[in-house]
């Protein structure tokens, strides 16, 4: 039916009150006459006039909304510059001179003075929160604690070396019922009183560099505010974050200052979101529970390791029917194609039909992931980074440079190395002549100096005089690789090689982090003797998608009679063979035996970090009946 037809129906059946007239059309705005469209054919026909006017109007639309791809602060092909003609001494490119950024915000040089920043901007909104299993989250506002702050003398804002027992005190006045949960604990006292005796006041003002660049810079046409939330007086921020870390008592009790030691790279990060009134909220302690804590928190900002963003991807891509996996690989693709010339959205047709459900799943109000503590897998990286729809930034440091010190930069969504240096740090490669790395080939250990640098241990000169050379630059251990754009690349570890009894090097943590891309493994733990010519390993399988994969091969029993089984075994160590191998390992960094272990490697068990390391001594401390019986049983 054409237009006119329309019309005429519906002034004939009411619709339209009053005759439409023949010269209706002569209103219209004619086109210029051709071989094929002519005024007086389109008169006779509007249909063909709507028609073109709508693609238009479409057209118009879609170049006005459509989104622009995201501007980047730099060249991204020299996202870092070396400094004083040394290639392998580089610093940030957003700098302009070797000067290092040392304050982000000129009234924000204290722990005190950031708290008082995120008062300002969130008002009386909230500030930390918890829950305890089938109970609704609790939160305490910023109000309250800088007001628990100020009563402490104005410890942190003075320069005085806060003691715990005077934050708790202060703050149960108040609030008594998180004294029981160790929040507020684990809050001031973990946090502020190592932050004082390992890095200085000021050094703790430097974790801003890492927000802001994520936060401030990473679009150029976007606002800031749109970011961190309305600043205006009594606002609620709209910035929240979920910390997968519930309460540290145990740890507390158990091991003192070493807790709170361990747990300052994710007090720095928490305290970078305190100076933008972000909430921050603590899961409750259950891993099998945390979907619903994302669900219930919403966050917009999801700091996480990469083990868990291993699981998710696992998870999305085990789609079963062929049907749903080629559309979820197409899918994939086509936003893929979109990143690749720097658009990051949620909004596209392939989220609505495909990724709206991934998305809810957590929160739905994703805007940036941080992925740090461990390599991750660039497949991994870049199918989350189109199936999430938000930018997932990788960042590298550790607690001795105050958390951060590369990270990737905004618009450059490549994956396979950790980024630039951050403006308030410089990164140079030095040899390792053991291990055949040599700075003139661009690989080395990695050494960090800055503002963001520690000044030592807490009196431990010996282990101060480890980490910090006569030049103040901190050696991390690590193995790194410049880019030719400038970016850095995680290689190796050099803190915990050992040699086996043929002289190879071996770097126990890469080869964990090869075998995590297992599907079975969730946990796995590499072992070497020095007297030996071989590795074996521990691996905890993933209860949630092992007794599936093992039935798949024909065996079916308990998650712990499986670990038991020997031709379980022997499945997984095939395909953690075959996994290694595909990555490079080479046939001595291979595990020719394991032992597959029910429990998981926990923080209340002893065998992980408050950061979620491993801790290799006490592993295998526990484990060495199992690692005695490999040996002796193992044929090589």
């Amino acid at each position: 039916m054409h237009f006119q037809e329309w019309l005429q129906s519906l002034h004939s059946s009411g619709g339209v009150r009053g005759p439409v007239r023949e010269d209706f059309w002569s209103l219209l705005p004619s086109l210029p006459s051709s071989s094929s469209f002519s005024l007086s054919s389109l008169s006779r026909s509007p249909s063909s006039l709507l028609g073109i006017g709508a693609l238009a109007s479409l057209t118009a639309y879609w170049l006005v909304t459509r989104r622009r791809p995201m501007q980047p602060p730099c060249d991204l092909n020299a996202q870092s510059i070396a400094v004083q003609g040394e290639p392998n001494w580089r610093r940030s490119a957003l700098l302009k001179d070797d000067a290092l950024l040392e304050f982000y915000y000129d009234d924000t040089r204290t722990a005190y003075d950031m708290f008082q920043r995120g008062l300002r901007v969130a008002g009386n909104g909230p500030c930390l929160g918890f829950r305890k299993p089938g109970e609704p989250y609790q939160w305490i506002s910023y109000t309250e604690v800088c007001g628990s702050l100020v009563l402490g003398s104005g410890l942190l804002g003075k320069g005085c070396q806060p003691n715990p027992e005077q934050f708790v005190g202060i703050f149960a006045q108040n609030r008594p019922e998180w004294i029981i949960s160790e929040l507020a604990c684990y809050t001031f006292s973990m946090a502020v009183v190592p932050l004082y005796d390992t890095l200085g006041e000021e050094a703790m003002v430097h974790i801003l560099n890492l927000a802001e660049i994520s936060l401030v810079i990473c679009d150029k046409e976007e606002k800031a505010e749109s970011l961190l939330g309305n600043k205006e007086k009594g606002a609620t921020p709209t910035l929240s974050c979920l910390v997968l870390f519930n309460d540290c008592s145990d740890a507390i009790v158990e091991r003192g200052k070493n807790c709170g030691v361990e747990i300052l790279e994710l007090t720095q990060l928490m305290v970078s979101m305190f100076c933008h009134g972000a909430r921050v909220g603590f899961y409750q302690g259950d891993i099998s529970l945390l979907m619903d804590d994302i669900k219930t928190l919403k966050p917009t900002f999801f700091p996480v390791v990469p083990r868990l963003l291993n699981r998710i991807y696992d998870k999305v891509s085990s789609v079963t029917s062929p049907l749903r996996r080629a559309v979820l690989h197409y899918a994939v693709k086509r936003k893929q194609a979109e990143l690749s010339s720097g658009v990051v959205r949620n909004n596209s047709l392939w989220d609505r039909l495909v990724f709206n459900r991934i998305q809810a799943n957590l929160g739905g109000n994703l805007r940036f992931i941080l992925t740090a503590s461990a390599p991750i897998s660039p497949t991994v990286l870049s199918f989350l980074r189109a199936t999430l729809g938000c930018l997932i930034f990788e960042g590298y440091g550790q607690t001795e440079c105050t958390a951060g010190c590369t990270f990737s930069m905004p618009g450059d969504w490549s994956a396979g190395h950790v980024g630039a240096p951050l403006p308030c740090a410089m990164v140079k490669l030095v040899d390792i002549p053991d291990m055949n790395y040599y700075a003139k080939n661009g690989e080395g250990e990695i050494c960090i100096r800055g503002h963001s640098v520690f000044r030592g241990y807490l009196k431990d000169e010996e282990k101060t005089a480890e980490a910090l050379d006569s030049d103040g630059w901190l050696h991390s251990g690590d193995v790194g690789q410049w880019l030719l754009n400038g970016t850095l690349r995680i290689i190796d570890r050099k803190k915990h090689i050992f040699k086996l009894s043929q002289g190879e090097y071996i770097a126990p943590e890469r080869i964990e982090n090869v075998y995590m891309r297992c599907v079975p493994v969730l946990q796995v733990f590499v072992h070497g003797d020095s007297l030996k010519s071989h590795l074996i390993g521990i691996v905890v399988p993933d209860p949630e998608v092992f007794i599936d994969w093992v039935k798949e091969r024909g065996i079916i029993g308990s998650y712990k009679e499986l670990c038991q089984h020997p031709d379980v075994k022997k499945a997984v160590l095939e395909d953690m063979t075959a996994v290694g191998k595909e990555a490079g390992l080479k046939s001595f960094e291979q595990l020719k035996d394991l032992h597959l272990h029910p429990e998981m490697f926990t923080v209340s068990n002893g065998l992980l970090t408050p950061t979620l390391k491993s801790r290799r001594v006490d592993i295998r401390r526990v484990f060495q009946e199992q690692i005695t019986n490999m040996y002796s049983t193992t044929v090589i």
